[in-house]
């Protein structure tokens, strides 16, 4: 198939950007997206001109690099896919392809497609961890978990910090990443030494940076993992419980 890409381009933060057009030929439906943003940069090369900068390493929808609009859509149309499990079979012949980094204040553009999603570790920094001791691991039937709640861990802690749930969000808020990575801590037990503690400073430190959830929901669908808003619901509930924890107990955020 023949395709048309309408990319920004943008040397720098403070420079002037700009959409550029390019004629992507004879791309195979079993390509993901970002072979096709390979094959335009070999051709920009070919031609002595600057290729397309953009994010990516894993490639298998793990790492979170990868993530860019697609026609007005994180990830592009594919439901639950990262941008480069994208393929190019949900297109077709002679479409006109728009291609923008995240739209989000947050994420200041650094350039092209790429942009600075440090605001991310600064969340995680503030209280993204567990206490445990050194060692061999412990039995694993020393700590009984029920089933329904390792599952509700276990699906929050499948996001890939990719930030479709920012660029999606029309407050730009960060409500269903820090809801994900805290939770998937606070519904374990060997989470629940800094839970109090840990909920406090990932949310406050997430106001800082982002703006507030309004319960729009685009933030699950655009979501590549399809974690659920649920998760946001039961970090305002623990925000509110470590308020009260946090002061009786003089900041140090221990359970009781």
């Amino acid at each position: 198939m023949n395709l048309t890409l309408k990319v920004w381009r943008q040397a720098g933060p403070t420079a002037p950007g700009q959409f550029e057009t390019y004629e992507a030929r004879d791309i195979s439906e079993d390509m993901s997206f970002l072979e096709v943003l390979d094959v335009v940069n070999e051709d920009l090369n070919d031609r002595g001109i600057e290729p397309i900068a953009f994010e990516h390493d894993c490639r298998e929808g793990i790492c979170g690099s990868c993530g860019v609009m697609i026609n007005g859509q994180a990830h592009g149309p594919g439901f639950r896919t990262a941008t480069c499990q994208l393929h190019m079979r949900l297109f077709k012949d002679g479409d006109s392809i728009t291609v923008e980094p995240w739209r989000a204040a947050s994420f200041p553009l650094i350039r092209d497609l790429v942009v600075n999603r440090s605001a991310f570790d600064r969340i995680i920094e503030s209280g993204g961890f567990i206490s445990v001791n050194t060692g061999s691991a412990v039995e694993a039937n020393m700590i009984p978990i029920p089933k329904v709640v390792s599952d509700a861990a276990m699906d929050a802690a499948e996001c890939i910090g990719c930030g479709a749930c920012v660029a999606s969000c029309p407050n730009g808020a960060a409500s269903l990443f820090t809801a994900a990575k805290m939770q998937h801590l606070n519904l374990l037990p060997q989470g629940q030494a800094e839970r109090w503690q840990r909920t406090q400073s990932m949310v406050e430190t997430m106001e800082d940076f982002f703006g507030s959830c309004t319960s729009h929901g685009e933030c699950q669908f655009a979501c590549p993992k399809g974690i659920s808003i649920d998760v946001i619901a039961y970090m305002n509930r623990d925000y509110l419980k470590s308020m009260s924890k946090n002061r009786k107990l003089g900041g140090q955020g221990l359970t009781t």
